[in-house]
């Protein structure tokens, strides 16, 4: 038989014939209940006086709270997730790269650092990527539809490309502000490793120029191919193609998400910059902050190690 708590209408009782003068043996017949849990219950409740109100609401915490344990119970673990969020690491990148750095430790779950987090220290929720009360799917809608020359669908990408088995391909957009000036973001697909160029207006010969001076110095063979959304920005690709010699692919109209990748970096960047800020403003020395930091944020796409790790290890590979 399970065993049923004590109701507020039972603790009422228990008050009054326990004031009447009877037993607990007597009182446990009437209610159906264990004599020695009635006297665990006045025992427990009666510090001046048992008073069936304060007994219910301490017993209603007492069940509250019951099922909660505590969670990174291990000062060391707690130590280094505090330091890891302080970079803004998300809890599933920490969760990630303390199995990687200390094997010997307990396992730690990202659940169990958000419920640590939000039960025991609301100090830190300030470090989460995205610090909204609650999760939510996040829709971007399109513009107006540009026409752009020589203009090649995403469809006919192959399947190397989209499943990232070769280096060399990325994808670009634009972080915009109220101002003039905007941020050209390029991110190879391989290995999430990210550029940032600032530009002085949102046309396409900025963009374009933007990108020749981003993707320029990389050798050859990191420079394959660019996919790109439908803006008018990007109407000047055949020119950059002609001169770094890649190839251009675009996303379907209104499929901003066929590039996620440098969607999801984005909204990154945008924990730096938010959404109202002019980016006229924004010098170029934090615009190589926040570069930094997404490379050297670890991923769990890509094991646990850093784009940095990864692109560099390519580079290396590439090299004559």
């Amino acid at each position: 038989m399970s065993y049923k708590h004590l109701t507020l209408q039972e603790r009422e009782r228990i008050g009054v014939w326990r004031s009447r003068g009877l037993s607990f043996r007597a009182i446990a017949v009437m209610l159906g209940r264990s004599p020695s849990s009635l006297c665990r219950e006045v025992n427990r409740n009666s510090r001046h006086g048992y008073w069936a109100s304060t007994a219910h609401e301490r017993a209603q915490k007492r069940e509250q709270y019951s099922h909660k344990r505590s969670r990174l119970k291990d000062q060391a673990v707690r130590y280094e997730a505090e330091q890891m969020l302080s970079k803004g690491w998300s809890p599933e990148l920490i969760a990630g790269r303390l199995r990687q750095e200390h094997p010997q430790w307990p396992t730690v779950s990202h659940e169990a650092i958000y419920q640590w987090i939000y039960a025991e220290r609301q100090d830190l929720v300030g470090y989460l990527l995205r610090a909204h009360p609650k999760r939510k799917r996040r829709w971007k809608a399109s513009g107006r539809q540009a026409r752009i020359p020589d203009r090649v669908s995403i469809q006919k990408r192959p399947m190397r490309i989209n499943e990232r088995r070769e280096p060399g391909h990325w994808e670009t957009d634009l972080v915009v502000g109220p101002g003039r000036c905007a941020l050209q973001v390029a991110v190879e697909r391989s290995s999430r490793f990210t550029k940032i160029g600032k530009i002085p207006d949102k046309s396409a010969r900025s963009s374009r120029g933007a990108l020749q001076s981003l993707l320029h110095p990389l050798p050859a063979k990191l420079r394959q191919s660019i996919t790109y959304d439908n803006g008018p920005e990007n109407a000047e690709h055949q020119l950059l193609n002609e001169s770094l010699n890649m190839r251009s692919w675009f996303c379907e109209p209104y499929h901003s998400w066929e590039k996620g990748q440098v969607e999801n970096t984005n909204g990154l960047i945008r924990r730096f910059v938010p959404k109202r800020t002019r980016l006229d403003d924004v010098s170029e020395e934090k615009i190589k902050q926040v570069e930094n930091w997404l490379n050297e944020r670890p991923r769990k796409v890509l094991q646990f190690r850093t784009p940095n790790e990864v692109f560099g290890s390519i580079t290396v590979a590439l090299a004559p």
